[in-house]
């Protein structure tokens, strides 16, 4: 379903441009490589800003983890997360990981929490 919707996306965008230049306007084409070409620079500017937060995140987070943080943020927070998840055994590895996850969404680290909220999902896949 998706691919249909980009690729109606495309078929519009063309035909949009051969109207535009059958109407007599040429700088068209030109506006289109252009306009690939500044969305390709900012496609690596943005890729690279990300790397850089994820990275750095990700490391101290996992730093946290082997210091043994977050064991203690699960220990500080498992009345909550009991109640909330009671499936879940109170000494499991999950526990920490779903901690470890809400934290980072607390912190507003969207995009370092989604790997941690995958290990996560991948422990709790154990019970």
């Amino acid at each position: 379903m998706l691919n249909r919707l980009w690729l109606g996306f495309f078929l519009v965008a063309a035909l949009a441009a051969l109207a535009r230049w059958s109407l007599g306007d040429v700088a068209v084409f030109a506006g289109i490589v252009d306009s690939l070409f500044a969305m390709a620079k900012l496609s690596v500017e943005v890729m690279v800003l990300l790397f850089g937060t994820l990275t750095l995140w990700l490391g101290l987070l996992r730093i946290a983890e082997r210091a043994g943080l977050v064991d203690a943020l699960a220990r500080a927070l498992g009345p909550l997360f009991r109640r909330l998840m009671p499936e879940v055994p109170a000494g499991h590895p999950a526990i920490g990981l779903i901690t470890l996850n809400f934290a980072a969404n607390m912190l507003g680290l969207d995009n370092a929490a989604t790997p941690i909220g995958l290990r996560a999902m991948r422990e709790l896949q154990t019970l």
